[in-house]
């Protein structure tokens, strides 16, 4: 697939721009605040409904603007689609195919594909665990939309459950304190509430688990590919670890650490049981202690932890890996290549680094490369170029 046309309306620095597009390589170059990254996250946001760079989408608005529009036509084995999505803060986004007005925003997941690098992608390797339980379900969403209604349910499930185990907090203490354990009717009401979750979260587990299966061997070819490691001892692993209760865990722990899938059920079960397990702590706390919003991917080289032990450059080749990984994964599944995009990128790369990731893009059916000029790009790298300047587009 590939993106033939981009227009946006209102959308950061832009108030009206066109651009058109081709397969193979496009460098989008200018100065740092000029746009050029804007113009990528956009088509990203068309592939995912959610901003690379912010966690909310108001600052997508440009300023004294309400909303913003999101307009792409996509190529697809000789078919063309147009999509667009109308950003709306504070409201739910309209989308539309083809000037069809779609019922959910979600509706529109799946027409375009990216894989998106960013220096930001960093945190991937040295940040929290939530940052990669995004990884994680983001790319489960871009290989199968139908997993972000799974996840917006659980979500809700979640967020209900901890509104619950909040009432159990009494602020004055003593016997009022948990005398929320001994109404019957919180205690069913909570139990729903468990099963609502445990069927939710089994099912996101063993998705993610599925999918780090499927990602592991791509994502040791990958590393090796970028790093060019001719030893093998510093080979790039992840791995994924439940929150549930290890006393209510004991078979799935098991098939986990062997690389086994369990069944949906058995983690269903396992969750169900940590969630009724855990009833005085979780009163105690006001939160929901065990499910796949607390759990963690571990990646590794070799036997080491990567977040603390990677230096800076096999940090930034690890992350690249995942992405790389995640292109190759999604191209073996689709049939097709997503779109491949590297937001400034090469200038954080060595010489011998980006001369290697050049070689491994230049069969892609698209890449958008920006960058802040053009010596940071690998001399051997062809491409057509587009120079960003003031929120305006000028073709070389």
């Amino acid at each position: 697939m590939h993106v033939t046309h981009l227009w946006v309306a209102d959308f950061r620095n832009y108030i009206s721009t066109d651009v058109s597009l081709k397969p193979g390589v496009t460098f989008l170059v200018g100065p740092n605040g000029q746009g050029k990254t804007n113009l990528v996250e956009a088509i990203g946001y068309l592939a995912t409904l959610r901003s690379h760079r912010v966690a909310s989408d108001a600052p997508l608005v440009r300023v004294g603007a309400d909303h913003s529009v999101i307009r792409a036509a996509v190529s697809r084995r000789g078919r063309s689609t147009t999509v667009e999505v109308d950003i709306i803060p504070g409201r739910a986004n309209k989308v539309g195919i083809n000037r069809t007005q779609m019922s959910r925003p979600r509706d529109i997941l799946g027409i375009i594909r990216t894989v998106l690098f960013a220096p930001e992608d960093l945190s991937l390797i040295k940040g929290d665990p939530s940052g990669r339980r995004d990884f994680l379900d983001a790319l489960l969403v871009a290989r199968q939309p139908k997993w972000a209604l799974v996840q917006g349910d659980y979500a809700r499930a979640l967020k209900q459950r901890n509104a619950l185990l909040k009432k159990a907090l009494s602020p004055g203490g003593g016997d009022k304190k948990n005398s929320y354990a001994k109404d019957p009717y919180f205690e069913s009401t909570l139990s729903i509430w468990d099963d609502q979750l445990a069927g939710l979260g089994g099912r996101l587990m063993y998705a993610r688990l599925r999918l780090l299966h499927d990602l592991s061997p791509r994502l040791k070819d990958a590393y090796s590919s970028v790093s060019e490691d001719k030893t093998g001892n510093f080979f790039a692993h992840a791995r994924y670890r439940t929150s549930l209760d290890p006393e209510c865990s004991l078979k799935v722990s098991s098939l986990i650490n062997s690389n086994e899938t369990p069944d949906i059920e058995d983690l269903q079960q396992a969750l169900f049981d940590s969630l009724q397990g855990s009833r005085q702590a979780e009163f105690a706390r006001g939160i929901t202690l065990f499910g796949p919003h607390r759990d963690e991917i571990e990646l590794s080289l070799g036997e080491m932890p990567a977040k603390g032990y990677a230096s800076h450059g096999e940090t930034w080749s690890f992350a690249l890996a995942l992405k790389l990984a995640s292109y190759h994964l999604l191209r073996h599944d689709l049939g097709e290549d997503p779109v491949l995009i590297l937001d400034d990128v090469f200038a954080e790369l060595d010489a011998r680094r980006r001369a290697r990731l050049a070689e491994l893009i230049e069969d892609a059916e698209q890449v958008l490369i920006t960058a802040a000029v053009e010596e940071d790009l690998p001399p051997l790298l062809q491409g057509k170029t587009l120079n960003i300047l003031a929120g305006n587009v000028r073709d070389e």
